[in-house]
C-alpha cells in the first residue's frame, strides 16, 4: 500500500506544479503545435489554459500561434512560460521581451528574455507571429 502511494505521489509530482510550468521530458515530449520533439531548452514555451492540462511546444512562435487559435487566447486566466534564451530557465511569456536574431527550432527566430531593456513586448511578439504565420 505504502508503495503504491509512493509511487503515485512521485508521478504527480513529476507532470506539473499548481501555479508553474509542467516537466517538459526533453527529447521526448512532443509541441503541441507541430509535434516535432521538444529538444531546444532555450526556446521552449508552455500554454497551461483554463481547464485541462499545459500544453508544451519546442518554439515560442509555436506556442502563439496555437494560442491564438484557441477561444482562449485572450484570457487572462491563461498561463504562458517560456524560456529564457540565455539558460533555458521558464519566465513569464506576458512579462518577457522578445529578442530576433536567434535561431530558433521552427524558425520563428525569437528569443526571449527578462531583461527591460531588450526586444519587444508580448503582443507586439505575437503580433509579428501572426503576420508570419500567415505567409507560412
Amino acid at each position: 500500500m505504502r508503495s503504491a502511494l509512493t509511487v503515485t505521489l512521485a508521478l504527480v509530482a513529476c507532470t506539473q506544479s499548481a501555479d508553474g510550468p509542467a516537466k517538459v521530458m526533453w527529447d521526448r515530449d512532443a509541441c503541441k503545435a507541430c509535434s516535432m520533439v521538444i529538444s531546444d531548452r532555450h526556446f521552449a514555451a508552455q500554454v497551461k489554459p483554463p481547464t485541462g492540462p499545459t500544453q508544451k511546444f519546442d518554439d515560442v512562435g509555436c506556442a502563439l500561434k496555437w494560442l491564438d487559435r484557441q477561444p482562449f487566447a485572450n484570457d487572462p486566466s491563461v498561463k504562458v512560460w517560456v524560456a529564457r534564451h540565455s539558460d533555458g530557465a521558464w519566465i513569464d511569456a506576458r512579462a518577457a521581451r522578445y529578442v530576433a536574431g536567434k535561431t530558433s527550432p521552427m524558425g520563428f527566430n525569437v528569443g526571449a528574455t527578462d531583461s527591460p531593456t531588450d526586444g519587444h513586448d508580448f503582443d507586439t511578439q505575437r503580433a509579428q507571429v501572426r503576420s508570419l504565420a500567415q505567409k507560412r
